[in-house]
């Protein structure tokens, strides 16, 4: 089918889902320092701040890049869960893409900056945005998924032989310069302030950075969430981008980044937040729209993990659904009580098993990039 994805409640057709092959390690540096955190009080205390990542001797040299080994069996569980996971989309008549794995052999991306292990394309959505008939590549917010985009060129590629448009973002040079720490005070209170920052040759500045997940699509808008510099410099080129094709909206600091585990349009006029807080930061049209809240999550919802396992996704993964249609969503199958929320509103819920979301930082939202819906650009917000 032709490239076609204006939202993500109408009927699903088509959509890539992540690989997590070969996944062997993932790196700590001041990149994803810079990016992880809870968004949104009310989630403390179920995971350690970014600090207890370090013993006391390495806090000092946070900003170095530390690399954490995974362990293969929760590894192998979590693509056991992602199969599982296409065989569900295929059962419902959906056509299910997959990039290119990662080679076993170990490797590092380099720049002249730079360098990070390669990992795989897992949470496809966040480095690539489709709107409507064009693929948009975004520029990375994480140095070790500078390339991730490169495992889904053939599937790119296809869609663009049948039509599609294909537009890649500026590439940033992702110095320590690169990132504005600026949100530290508003948007993040968790988040670490980078110690100290080092100057490089190719230091630029603030660079445009944003993920697509920043952004939630409802036709013919594109909402977009800022919380810091990068973001505001990325929303400046989508709009000139974009400008008589699609209206871009900007939302100020409701996250310190991703929005699909915050709010998640259901359907034409119905959304599921995570807390009845997030309503003040969306747009006027949008605060019309019935509210589902999200019941708080349990912990013991989730796996437990010794100490040395960094946990980057917030308890509230669970809300980062994936839409079938209208009426039909996809939810993790130990969240019960969301399960019940959303049935008591009349949605039929597909249960499935992902076990390890928060440890990989990711669920199944993150794990899809829906190419084709029916919907079209349709006027939401009016």
């Amino acid at each position: 089918m032709r490239l076609n994805s204006y939202d993500d409640f109408s009927p699903l057709k088509e959509v890539i889902l992540g690989s997590a092959v070969n996944y062997v390690e993932r790196i700590h540096d001041l990149s994803f320092d810079m990016f992880i955190s809870d968004n949104l009080t009310g989630a403390r205390g179920y995971y350690a701040s970014i600090t207890d990542w370090y013993d006391g001797s390495s806090r000092a040299k946070r900003n170095e890049p530390h690399r954490l080994a995974l362990k293969k069996r929760f590894l192998d569980e979590l693509i056991e869960d992602i199969e599982g996971m296409a065989e569900v989309l295929e059962s419902l008549s959906i056509k299910v893409l997959r990039p290119m794995s990662l080679d076993p052999r170990p490797k590092d991306v380099a720049t002249p900056a730079w360098s990070a292990p390669i990992t795989p394309p897992l949470n496809v959505r966040d480095n690539t945005l489709i709107l409507g008939d064009e693929i948009i590549e975004t520029p990375p917010t994480l140095r070790a998924r500078y390339f991730e985009t490169h495992f889904l060129k053939p599937i790119f590629m296809e869609y663009f032989t049948q039509g599609a448009r294909w537009t890649t973002m500026p590439r940033p040079m992702m110095t320590d310069a690169s990132f504005d720490p600026r949100n530290i005070d508003n948007a993040a209170p968790n988040i670490e302030v980078p110690l100290d920052p080092q100057a490089s040759p190719y230091d630029v500045g603030p660079e445009i950075m944003i993920d697509g997940a920043n952004c939630l699509r409802l036709g013919r808008d594109l909402i977009v969430n800022i919380s810091n510099a990068n973001h505001a410099l990325a929303c400046d080129w989508l709009e000139r981008h974009l400008d008589g094709r699609f209206r871009v909206h900007r939302m100020h600091k409701l996250t310190q980044s991703h929005i699909d585990s915050v709010v998640i349009p259901l359907r034409p006029g119905t959304l599921l937040v995570r807390s009845e807080k997030v309503m003040e930061f969306l747009p006027e049209q949008l605060r019309r729209w019935d509210v589902i809240v999200s019941p708080v999550p349990d912990v013991s919802d989730y796996p437990q993990y010794d100490n040395d396992d960094p946990i980057p996704a917030s308890p509230y993964i669970d809300l980062n659904l994936l839409s079938i249609d209208e009426n039909t969503v996809l939810v993790n199958d130990a969240c019960k009580t969301l399960i019940q929320v959303l049935e008591e509103n009349r949605f039929t819920v597909v249960p499935l098993r992902h076990r390890h979301r928060r440890l990989f930082g990711g669920g199944f939202h993150c794990f899809t990039l829906d190419t084709v819906r029916t919907g079209g650009a349709e006027d939401y917000l009016s």
